[in-house]
């Protein structure tokens, strides 16, 4: 027979499919999160989508921003699936290397922003003609500098915190279940 339909592969299929259920619930509520927050944005400053996308690239640039992202959801799902004391250990160390690897991308954004701004210093001579040019290009690097830093290092303490918090208290209802038998 040439052909013979694989029925380990259509298992594997309908099982990560059926995984998925686990997944779901926590992306919707992210997703849901993001339009009200975009929506409310949009709302009380008065700029289109495009507008706020481009604010942002031009404060946070797109690879902080994907990066960040990325990062928050991973912190929050570890949250979220910090339930029972069997995993309690793995989630609550994904959330703290979640917090750490925000803190330390919103850290290494601040230098970079910085010698950016101070590598326009360096290639044009400073001239009174051209010092308000540079300023202007100084204070945008600087700006993505220092609200990298205001966003990532106040989330990363954030999801430490609550991750921390969590497990606690995953292992503080073990201990008293224990101590009740």
């Amino acid at each position: 027979m040439l052909f013979s339909p694989d029925l380990d592969i259509n298992q594997n299929i309908s099982a990560n499919i059926k995984g998925l259920h686990r997944i779901t619930p926590i992306i919707i509520p992210l997703v849901g999160i993001a339009i009200i927050s975009l929506a409310l944005v949009s709302y009380f400053t008065e700029l289109s989508l495009t507008g706020i996308f481009s604010w942002l690239e031009r404060f946070f640039s797109s690879a902080f921003i994907i990066i960040y992202s990325l990062l928050v959801a991973l912190g929050i799902y570890a949250i979220t699936q910090l339930k029972t004391l069997k995993y309690a250990n793995y989630w609550q160390e994904v959330g703290q290397q979640a917090g750490n690897a925000i803190a330390t991308l919103a850290l290494t954004f601040t230098l970079l922003g910085i010698s950016l701004g101070i590598g326009t210093l360096a290639e044009q001579p400073l001239s009174p003609e051209n010092v308000q040019m540079l300023v202007s290009g100084l204070t945008k690097q600087f700006s993505m500098a220092f609200m990298t830093t205001v966003i990532g290092l106040p989330t990363a303490t954030v999801i430490r915190a609550l991750i921390s918090i969590k497990y606690q208290k995953v292992t503080a209802e073990h201990n008293n279940d224990n101590v009740a038998e």
